[in-house]
């Protein structure tokens, strides 16, 4: 990737944890991601934890879509594949194009870190009314690897060749 040029685009985003057993008080992924974000230079402009409920995650993510305030949402957690993970088929229904290749490079990033056990990630990502979701494992690891790896630069205007910013709706 050559130097980022041009100017910041500062972003409004969402951040939800999928969680059964997280609260307020160890949401220690929510928490990373909303740092990591300002100090980015976004704004956090929602957050939510809600359990691993297909429907009460797409509840909450369909109400960010239709929003004319959240630009990303970022969700972690629920995307393991024990049958009570259910983050993919909540958004999946809800994109209007899927990114097939964060899942893919998800997965070869964490291949790095955990080995074959990365197959069981099932980290997706798309757009939705002009809205970036991306849903990545709700481990503190995972989310630090997604975001540093990955979407970061895709949150940057200034990322060269491309990023997503320009598909975005505008505020």
């Amino acid at each position: 990737m050559g130097k980022p040029t041009g100017e910041f685009v500062a972003l409004n985003v969402a951040v939800m944890t999928v969680s059964d057993s997280r609260d307020a008080s160890n949401d220690t992924s929510g928490d990373y991601l909303r740092e990591a974000l300002a100090e980015a230079g976004h704004q956090v402009v929602d957050r939510a934890l809600v359990p691993d409920n297909r429907y009460r995650i797409r509840a909450t993510v369909s109400r960010w879509i239709a929003s004319d305030d959240v630009q990303v949402v970022i969700v972690n957690g629920g995307t393991g594949f024990n049958s009570q993970n259910s983050t993919p088929e909540a958004l999946l229904p809800l994109l209007d194009r899927e990114i097939e290749g964060f899942g893919e490079l998800f997965r070869m990033i964490s291949y790095e870190e955990i080995g074959s056990s990365t197959l069981q990630s099932r980290a997706v990502a798309g757009l939705a009314n002009q809205t970036l979701i991306f849903a990545v494992p709700g481990s503190t690891n995972a989310c630090r690897s997604a975001w540093e790896r990955i979407i970061e630069d895709q949150l940057d205007a200034r990322t060269r060749p491309c990023n997503f910013v320009s598909h975005l709706k505008k505020l």
